[in-house]
């Protein structure tokens, strides 16, 4: 059994969007939670139906086991259901290319977008993470001659990796072709949808 644990307008929605190309929204029971969110002004006691040790969405559960973390969930759910073809199947050409786009999201994206966000440089932290600048020019490089990352195809890596500028529009690079790939991922039926989707839970809320 699959039960994703999600929490509306989180990182877990673009899970749902995930789901939703994967034709897989029907195996999978979501289970909606509470989640600390920035800036609540009451305290937060957690939420006994989310396993997440840190009280944090997505997690996967399968069959009793937990994953954890999007790149991860992304990879599993992608080599469960590899009949759409928005993954990249083990022995494929494509493999390490799609693994490494979901590893540099977590290990690279995601914290040079945050330590802009709250204006924290370090030796240490260019050293290790590069900084906007850099990774502008990584995914731009990637984009210049192809719509997608993996090239003429939408994958998975795609539906992670433009979600961070949709949710911080200021961080929106003015490079013309990363600008364009994310409004064609943010133009796919399964982003509409996820949408919709949260939109639904939370008015039932």
């Amino acid at each position: 059994m699959l039960t994703l644990i999600h929490a509306p307008h989180s990182r877990s929605t673009r899970i749902i969007a995930l789901l939703k190309e994967l034709d897989a929204l029907d195996r999978v029971e979501v289970r909606p939670v509470e989640i600390q969110r920035q800036g609540q002004d009451r305290p937060f006691a957690g939420d006994a139906r989310n396993p997440h040790p840190e009280g944090k969405v997505p997690v996967l559960l399968h069959d009793g086991v937990e994953i954890w973390e999007s790149p991860a969930i992304i990879q599993y759910l992608t080599d469960l259901f590899p009949e759409r073809g928005i993954g990249a199947p083990i022995g494929s050409r494509e493999r390490g290319r799609y693994l490494s786009w979901l590893s540099w999201y977590g290990d690279v994206v995601e914290p040079v977008l945050l330590l802009a966000a709250i204006r924290v440089e370090h030796p240490f932290l260019s050293a290790t993470f590069r900084g906007v600048a850099e990774m502008e020019a990584r995914l731009g490089k990637a984009l210049e001659n192809a719509p997608y990352l993996l090239g003429d195809r939408y994958s998975a890596a795609d539906l992670l990796l433009h979600t961070p500028f949709v949710w911080f529009s200021e961080a929106m690079p003015a490079n013309p072709a990363i600008r364009d790939w994310v409004r064609r991922c943010t133009e796919r039926p399964s982003s509409k949808f996820a949408a919709e989707y949260d939109a639904s839970l939370l008015a039932a809320a």
